[in-house]
């Protein structure tokens, strides 16, 4: 059992029968006496993709959703369908590019430590790992002398991907990707 809080974003619930993904987390305290602390909370049903914002009181317990994670591997992908193995028991699968919305900018063919959440042998979504490493394929040129605090300019990845990078860093060069809020970690 988890409690209001416990609640962070990934963290996955029963929520009125439905494994859901915390996607946000806001508190409010009490400004009164005897008033409860309110947590306002962003769910994605992973069955439908939908959102929910649903507020709890202070104190409430939610069942962890039952579902396992699977090691993964991308493939390839064709036709709007992202190709995955699973690589415990070698099984592939086919996700289509609409469920895979923010994932897919962070995914190609050699990520590491992707994984598929399963449940009741239903594919739930693929977890991607905290940060990844992508390529540079787009962006203006180096300014010389800029220091690596100055402003930023976009910069277009391999995998479509437009992040905000630092004015020295160049076309070609691997950068390191938070992959929770899509912002520069830095050279890799």
């Amino acid at each position: 059992m988890l409690s209001t809080n416990e609640l962070k974003k990934g963290v996955i619930i029963e929520y009125e029968g439905a494994p859901c993904a915390v996607e946000t987390v806001k508190v409010s305290s009490p400004t009164a006496r005897g008033g409860n602390t309110i947590t306002r909370v962003r769910l994605r049903n992973l069955r439908t993709k939908m959102k929910l914002d649903v507020s709890f009181r202070g104190g409430e317990n939610f069942a962890e959703a039952d579902f396992e994670k699977r090691p993964v591997q991308m493939l390839y992908v064709e036709k709007g369908m992202y190709h995955f193995m699973d690589q415990e028991n070698y099984e592939q699968f086919g996700v289509h590019e609409d469920d895979l919305e923010w994932e897919r900018g962070f995914i190609k063919d050699d990520t590491e430590g992707l994984l598929a959440l399963r449940a009741d042998e239903e594919l739930l979504g693929i977890e991607l790992p905290n940060s990844v490493t992508l390529t540079i394929t787009d962006t203006p040129p180096a300014i010389k002398g800029a220091s690596v605090n100055a402003r930023t300019k976009p910069a277009t990845l391999e995998t479509g991907l437009v992040v905000k990078v630092p004015e020295h860093i160049d076309n070609g060069e691997a950068i390191n990707v938070d992959t929770r809020t899509g912002d520069f970690l830095g050279r890799a």
